[in-house]
């Protein structure tokens, strides 16, 4: 692995959560094309950096907490960050201005932040874009968004009931959301509650469609783009391939401590996994 620039290094020192910006639709990269990553950092500040040049290009300061959550908008135009008060900002890179301040959730933080694409009046509501965002307090908003238009129109508002547990949300496990690749209008959830187990909520329907029992709560959770299974990391070192059709699930061991990240590449066909001193790439051979 070559090393980066020093003063990349130096900027990512406080660094709590990043994404890349995505590619617009069928464009494909060219040789020597700027590769752009967002990161949102203790201090409230969100930063934008060129992969291809090694610099920050960007310096904004939506939130007076440190951010635990950060997404681009599937266009790549707007940055959505997310604190540990609870707080929701939505900001534009291009002018560095914050155009929405969403605070549903303040007083919790906020533990997911993802979009994705859909078809302009799906649920009775305009935009081109359903984001959500989840919480610690096991509470998931989603969202009908048009940017240009300067819309924001909250579709959904879910929340999970759960036992009494111990005090303060750093020691339960993360509440954890993501939109269905392969199901339209559906997406998955995780978090502490009376079961260990996935939940599928559809959005049109407004209820749990099925559940898949888990063998403890899960740390993270990503839900591959090219079929219909999902990677779970748990607490205990265990990474699972579930499957969420037919089939049996896959456990593989191989972290040394809580699998807290798991990110499917964008073909389906890699999967990155992070604990607390390990970073693995897997190759899903059967994908």
């Amino acid at each position: 692995v070559s090393p980066v620039s020093p003063a990349l290094c130096l900027s990512l020192q406080s660094c709590q959560c990043l994404a890349w910006k995505p590619r617009p639709v069928g464009v494909w990269p060219c040789p020597g094309g700027s590769q752009h990553v967002v990161a949102g950092y203790s201090d409230g500040t969100v930063r934008v950096f060129s992969v291809s040049r090694t610099e920050m290009e960007l310096k904004m300061h939506p939130h007076t907490a440190a951010l635990s959550a950060i997404a681009y908008s599937t266009d790549g135009e707007m940055i959505l960050s997310g604190g540990k008060d609870g707080i929701v900002a939505v900001s534009s890179p291009r002018t560095g201005m914050t155009i929405h301040v969403l605070a549903d959730h303040k007083g919790s933080p906020i533990t997911v932040l993802q979009c994705t694409r859909k078809q302009y009046h799906d649920f009775g509501v305009e935009g081109g874009e359903l984001w959500l965002a989840a919480s610690s307090d096991r509470r998931v908003s989603v969202w009908a968004s048009d940017w240009l238009q300067d819309k924001c129109e909250l579709l959904d508002w879910l929340s999970f009931p759960a036992p009494a547990g111990p005090e303060g949300f750093d020691s339960l496990p993360p509440s954890l959301a993501a939109f269905c690749p392969w199901e339209h209008g559906v997406l998955v959830y995780m978090g502490f509650g009376m079961q260990k187990e996935a939940l599928f909520y559809s959005l049109r329907k407004k209820q749990v469609l099925r559940r898949i029992s888990l063998p403890a709560f899960a740390t993270s959770l990503s839900l591959s783009p090219a079929a219909p299974f999902m990677a779970i990391g748990f607490a205990d070192r265990l990474l699972r391939l579930q499957p969420c059709s037919a089939g049996e699930p896959q456990d593989y061991a191989g972290h040394d401590d809580t699998v807290h990240l798991c990110r499917f590449a964008p073909s389906g066909r890699r999967l990155l996994t992070a604990s607390h001193s390990a970073v693995l790439v897997w190759e899903l051979t059967g994908a």
